[in-house]
Order: C-alpha cells, then structure tokens, then sequence
C-alpha cells in the first residue's frame, strides 16, 4: 500500500516539473507526469525487492527522487529535441 503514496507524490512533483521547466508549448501535459510515476513505481518495485523496507530512507529517495530527476531529464530533453525539429522543419520548408 506504501506504493502508492510514492506514486501519488511522484506523479504531483511530475506536474510541478511540467509547469517548472519552460516551453510547455513544445511538449504534451502528461510527459513529466508519467515518466515520474513510471519511474516511482519501478524505483519502488526494484528497492522492495531488493530487501529495503518501508521504513528505509534510501527506497523513498529512489522511487520519488528518481523519478523526479528523470522527469525533469526527459522534459528537457524532449523540449530540446522539439526545438531542433522544428528549426530543421523550417529550414526545409524556407521559412
């Protein structure tokens, strides 16, 4: 049941990273939401069974701050890559 506040936390933090990170025109709403709580749910699953308890600190970190740094990762990734293809796109269209 613990698992579930990890993803309920890392997916409200997803949604802080979506409004943080600029050039939320360039990329959809639920991207940063999503990976957090993909990520938490993994991170969690993996540090369960890897014997960390629900009381150890080290499993909170790795299921709500992973995913919070891979979030923020792939959002500005993504909006960089976003960038480059729309620059490419005008260039082949001349404009």
């Amino acid at each position: 049941m613990y698992i579930l506040l990890a993803i309920i936390a890392a997916c409200a933090l997803g949604i802080a990273v979506h409004f943080a990170v600029p050039s939320r025109d360039l990329r959809g709403l639920a991207v940063a939401p999503a990976v957090a709580t993909a990520v938490a749910a993994a991170g969690y699953t993996v540090g369960q069974w890897s014997g960390l308890g629900e009381d150890s600190l080290w499993l909170w970190l790795i299921a709500i701050g992973g995913g919070l740094v891979l979030s923020v990762v792939a959002t500005v990734a993504l909006t960089a890559i976003r960038r480059r293809s729309d620059a490419a796109q005008r260039v082949a269209l001349g404009i």
